[in-house]
């Protein structure tokens, strides 16, 4: 909330999202947490007048800009196990899954070179420094 020397009220600012917030949230890195709930709008008046910080409210919004959906889905739908096997299919192919590669952050169009040992094949990002492990 805002306050201005001539009103004796507070104004209230709109609640930000998004970019705005994280931005705002980087901003105030050094400030309390009541002071970043309250500067990013995330405040209601109680029946009796006096402020309420709307914590739940804005880290579910924190969450959201940084896209983090929890709990979203409706049901209490669990999915598979990553079992971190893979199966040559009958073409040939040998598939990881998009479960792997979201958990690495890997994106679509990302280069790696392929490194065969003996009995293994290791996957180096293009343009990493490789470790130099055995092949």
């Amino acid at each position: 909330m805002l306050k201005f020397p001539a009103l004796s009220h507070p104004i209230l600012q709109a609640m930000l999202t998004k970019t705005e917030l994280l931005n705002k949230v980087r901003e105030l890195a050094d400030a309390s947490k009541s002071d970043v709930v309250r500067a990013c709008g995330y405040v209601s008046t109680t029946k009796d007048g006096r402020e309420r910080l709307n914590f739940t409210a804005f880290y579910e919004a924190v969450l959201d800009a940084k896209g983090v959906e929890i709990g979203r889905s409706g049901g209490a739908k669990i999915g598979r196990k990553l079992s971190f096997l893979a199966k040559v299919q009958g073409n040939g192919n040998l598939l990881i899954g998009k479960a792997y590669t979201k958990k690495l952050g890997l994106n679509p169009g990302d280069e790696f070179e392929i490194k065969l040992g003996r009995k293994h094949i290791r996957l180096v990002p293009l343009g990493s420094e490789d470790d130099g492990g055995e092949e």
